[in-house]
């Protein structure tokens, strides 16, 4: 190389250098204008259309972001539309024959931005008619889950005309007219509607087919008649000048369209389709049969190459989780695999309950093989320790039974230490009992230093629980005893000796929360929650509408109610076809805070909030959606580059 190339190729690697350097700030300002609709063929809001491809032009290359699930097509498509972007263009196929008479709206939301630096767009809508003019009454909302007013993310929202009976079947066999999804604050606005009288409703649909065809999918039905409207209406734009201050607040006039507040209160009805979900054998001991929904009977089991009979059957509340436990070793020891044949109720193709069987081999997870050799292998071990102890010590050592020999119950005593007044203490062993020697049980309440013998009840709770209830005194000491063997598992394994020592808490540990529902029901259940909108707490109303609730840590407690309509103590869901709608939920708006030694009154109107404000968004599961907004990369570019100019300076300064 001459030294007459040299400038030459020195220039090329300074170029390459520049563009190799990473987030270099003077390769020009940053695109921060949203892209902006050139034209659109056919035209926004044409009318007498007949094509069903369409294409909007942009200013700028855009994409579409999640378009599945953020652009709705309205009337609802059979087969769905082609929605895409293309460069410039986004592109609209419709596959399904165009209704006469019949405004059409694609609703893109917040879906378009620019392809580059992602700024979005905004709310857009798309609309044609195939008639002589365009529809453009619009029905908004709010679906709510019914039990615990979550917000439903993504549910389909439709209208059908109120000249039809309520019970007719459009539900289950017709699609909706218009439909809208709701967004991440389960609100949703259905546009292109035609002026009339509706009813709502809202549909998870599970099998695609837009229409209320299984009991797996959430529903909600207003049986109240909406008639659209609008008026003239005002709102306030606040104009910013930078992130903290605004310049101005500008008065934008606007068609305001009603109604806006429908609220839907979806559900899952009872009668869930009923299958076998899985099985599971975790150990040799025992195996798990999981369906799909409660049941009102059990399966029966007739084992093939084992007796049946030694089975002893745990079935869960709902019966849609039942243990078995195996207890007869020969058939677990020996042999890994049970044969067996089930004969449960199963839901056929017509939604009718039919007895099926099915053949299963259930393998444990952990064969007894392994569990019977890490187990000698501790055996062996603590065999040896021992023998190492002996050789070391200068005189006999006393007889130590092995602790790895015998297999004891596990049994566990929860709460554990410190307890409420309220409380009591539930012993849960990992096997089922099989006897309980209460003559081998005491219980003592301390006296000074004296243990003292106290009166007790112990009674069982399910299988594998056993409740001490007793009359607790706050700041005294308790003990329970058992001596060894006062238990028996199935298995025939006792217990070793317990002893387990509780103290109550202090009264001035507490507070009292009194909540008052300003109801005219009966029957209305008041729970406390905790930030995890989980139930600490529950209690039925008075006649009055009270329900104190006593011994309580100092916390903070949100509230929520039902109306307990059967009188179950339980919440029940609603039913479509009957007409049924779920028990009504309300949340008291703020959480309750609560210090000890404090007493709480709280009066409620329970029905003085509308239901989509009610619960606080603390314990809100489902967030709104994150609201889209240009990326202000030129500000923080100038940022970058003036921290970068003053590093600059504080080192020429250094130097």
């Amino acid at each position: 190389m001459t030294h007459r190339h040299l400038p030459y190729y020195m220039a090329c690697l300074a170029v390459l250098a520049a563009c190799a350097s990473i987030g270099n700030p003077d390769g020009g300002m940053y695109d921060e204008t949203p892209p902006r609709v050139v034209a659109c063929y056919p035209a926004n809001g044409s009318i007498r259309h007949t094509s069903k491809k369409m294409s909007i032009l942009f200013d700028e290359y855009i994409k579409l972001e999640n378009a599945s699930e953020k652009v709705i097509v309205s009337p609802p498509q059979v087969e769905s539309a082609n929605v895409r972007a293309d460069g410039k263009r986004i592109k609209i196929t419709l596959y399904d024959t165009l209704q006469d008479n019949t405004t059409y709206t694609i609703d893109f939301g917040d879906a378009i931005e620019d392809n580059n630096e992602g700024n979005p767009m905004g709310f857009f809508t798309y609309s044609f008619s195939t008639g002589d003019a365009i529809d453009t009454m619009e029905v908004a909302g709010t679906v709510l889950n019914a039990e615990d007013l979550e917000p439903i993310k993504g549910i389909m929202v439709g209208l059908y005309p109120a000249d039809s009976a309520f019970h007719d079947s459009l539900f289950t066999t017709t699609p909706f007219l218009r439909i809208s999804r709701t967004n991440g604050s389960g609100r949703f606005c259905i546009k292109g509607v035609k002026p009339g009288r509706y009813r709502t409703f809202a549909l998870k649909d599970v099998d695609g087919d837009m229409v209320f065809s299984q009991k797996s999918e959430i529903v909600a039905f207003d049986t109240t008649v909406i008639e659209t409207s609008s008026r003239p209406d005002v709102r306030m734009d606040t104009i910013w000048r930078d992130s903290t201050h605004f310049d101005s607040i500008r008065v934008v006039p606007y068609t305001h369209y009603l109604p806006d507040d429908v609220t839907l209160l979806a559900f899952l009805e009872e009668g869930q389709e009923h299958h076998l979900l899985k099985t599971e054998r975790l150990e040799p001991d025992f195996f798990r049969l999981f369906f799909t929904s409660p049941a009102d009977s059990l399966p029966t089991i007739v084992g093939l190459n084992f007796d049946a009979s030694c089975l002893i059957v745990e079935p869960n509340q709902k019966n849609d989780t039942i243990t078995y436990w195996v207890t007869d070793t020969t058939f677990t020891h020996q042999q890994d695999t049970l044969s067996m044949a089930l004969t449960y109720l199963d839901t056929d193709t017509l939604g009718q309950l039919v007895p099926r069987t099915d053949t299963l081999d259930l393998v444990p997870k952990t064969p007894w093989a392994k569990i019977h050799k890490e187990r000698q292998k501790k055996i062996d071990e603590w065999n040896k320790e021992r023998e190492k102890r002996l050789k070391k010590a200068k005189e006999p050592l006393p007889y130590e039974e092995n602790p790895h020999e015998k297999i004891f119950m596990d049994i566990s005593a929860k709460p554990s230490g410190t307890i409420d007044p309220n409380q009591n203490i539930r012993f849960t062993s990992k096997e089922p009992y099989l006897n309980v020697d209460t003559t081998r049980i005491h219980f003592y309440v301390k006296q000074d230093t004296d243990w003292l013998p106290a009166p007790f009840l112990f009674l069982p709770e399910g299988q594998r629980s056993y409740v001490l209830y007793a009359e607790w005194e706050p700041e005294q000491q308790y003990r329970f005893e058992a001596d060894s063997a006062a238990f028996t598992n199935v298995f025939h394994n006792v217990s070793k000796s317990m002893k387990n020592e509780f103290k109550v808490r202090s009264l001035e540990e507490y507070g009292s929360i009194f909540i008052h529902t300003l109801l005219p029901d009966t029957g209305v259940v008041v729970q406390l929650m905790n930030h995890s909108d989980k139930v600490t707490a529950e209690l039925r109303a008075d006649s009055d509408g009270r329900a104190d609730f006593y011994y309580l840590r100092p916390a903070d407690y949100f509230v929520r109610c039902f109306i307990d309509r059967n009188g179950n103590g339980k919440w029940d869901t609603g039913n479509y076809a009957q007409g049924v709608q779920p028990e009504e939920v309300f949340y008291f708006p703020k959480p309750i805070k609560l210090k000890a030694q404090w007493d709480m009154e709280q009066e409620w109107d329970v029905r003085g909030i509308e239901r989509t404000k009610q619960k606080p968004l603390t314990i809100t599961k489902q967030k709104p959606d994150k609201e889209k907004t240009v990326k202000s990369k030129n500000k923080e570019r100038e940022e970058m580059k003036r921290k970068g100019q003053k590093g600059e300076s504080n080192s020429r300064i250094r130097d």
